[in-house]
């Protein structure tokens, strides 16, 4: 499975930002898909997921009511609508296609990783 993320930039504090993933190759074995970020100096950070085939969606608490996660498995992609943007929201943000069950917020659930995109909010 390859994946490619996209949407991320430069806003200022309290903006949006929609960020796209569109995954390719063996997507019809994925079980679900996450969105990560990674800031310097820290671990990688679960988001949110959602499940594949299905409709569940899970969120950190850090970004609960402010982050919704959606995905079209028939068009292959998934994307993170970012609302109310904070400078600390600034870190490399990725996607990741997990094949198989496993902790969700885990990074090591996920066996694909995108590229990622940069995300820096200004003050």
């Amino acid at each position: 499975v390859q994946l490619q993320a996209s949407g991320g930039g430069l806003v200022q504090a309290g903006d949006s930002l929609r960020l796209s993933c569109a995954a390719s190759g063996r997507t019809f074995s994925v079980y679900r898909m996450g969105w990560f970020r990674q800031a310097p100096g820290k671990e990688r950070e679960f988001l949110a997921a959602i499940s594949w085939f299905g409709s569940s969606t899970y969120y950190a608490d850090s970004v609960k009511g402010r982050f919704t996660m959606s995905g079209d498995n028939a068009k292959n992609t998934v994307s993170l609508q970012m609302n109310t943007l904070k400078p600390e929201d600034t870190a490399v943000y990725y996607c990741a296609a997990g094949m198989r069950g496993g902790v969700v917020t885990s990074p090591r659930s996920y066996d694909y990783w995108g590229q990622g995109t940069q995300v820096t909010v200004s003050s």
